[in-house]
């Protein structure tokens, strides 16, 4: 028996065993379950010993300690700040877990609040207003022009809607609810998307069981 054979049965098993609870919860479904998520946190913890800690903290400490190289004495100080996270396993220096936190909440921020804005506005903003410079030259024109002018009312009727320095009221009122109209789009387009990528996964383990496991579709 072949491992790829013996691979093709363990693997047909485990996606019976998950689309079990279809029927009710049973212990295949739950030893597939805790099976899962006993391997993923094992992988994670491999992943990051080889992948983290060996490159970046011990090969360095290491350098440092031999005196291969004296820049591995700078790289002392992030693994002594990382190693204050292991002070929550103390009561009595608990406190000193704040000083990791705080630098790496601090560095975070300082790198995901610029990527943020470049992505959820400049390049929303720049996207909504490129298609009226393809119009004002000439390049734009029948659907894009309409597509572009919905795609401005969407964006102004939306952003009306979470406005709320004023009172909903008259003209206000209606373009926060055509706003309304547009956020179930989206929403239902999203929703829509992902229904699609599971059923995706489904017709996936449908024709593995079908072709690899039974033979049935050749």
């Amino acid at each position: 028996m072949s491992w790829s054979f013996f691979g093709i049965w363990v693997a047909a098993f485990l996606t019976l065993s998950i689309y079990s609870v279809l029927y009710r919860d049973n212990p295949f479904y739950r030893f597939a379950e805790h099976l899962f998520v006993g391997v993923s946190v094992g992988y994670g913890i491999v992943l990051s010993i080889y992948q983290g800690f060996i490159p970046f903290a011990w090969k360095p400490f290491l350098a440092a300690m031999t005196g291969e190289s004296m820049s591995g004495f700078i790289k002392l100080i992030p693994i002594c700040i990382g190693l204050l996270f292991f002070a929550r396993l103390s009561p009595r220096h608990t406190w000193l877990i704040r000083y990791p936190i705080a630098i790496l909440i601090g560095f975070g921020s300082g790198i995901a609040i610029p990527n943020v804005l470049r992505a959820n506005i400049f390049e929303q903003t720049r996207g909504t207003i490129a298609p009226f410079a393809e119009i004002a030259a000439g390049t734009l024109s029948g659907w894009g022009v309409f597509e572009a002018i919905l795609m401005v009312v969407g964006v102004i009727c939306t952003l009306t809607y979470f406005f709320f320095a004023v009172e909903h009221r008259g003209p206000v009122k209606w373009l926060s609810k055509v706003g309304i109209t547009f956020l179930m789009i989206g929403f239902g387009s999203a929703f829509g998307n992902t229904v699609m990528g599971r059923v995706a996964l489904l017709i996936q383990r449908v024709d593995f069981l079908l072709n690899d496991w039974l033979g049935i579709i050749s």
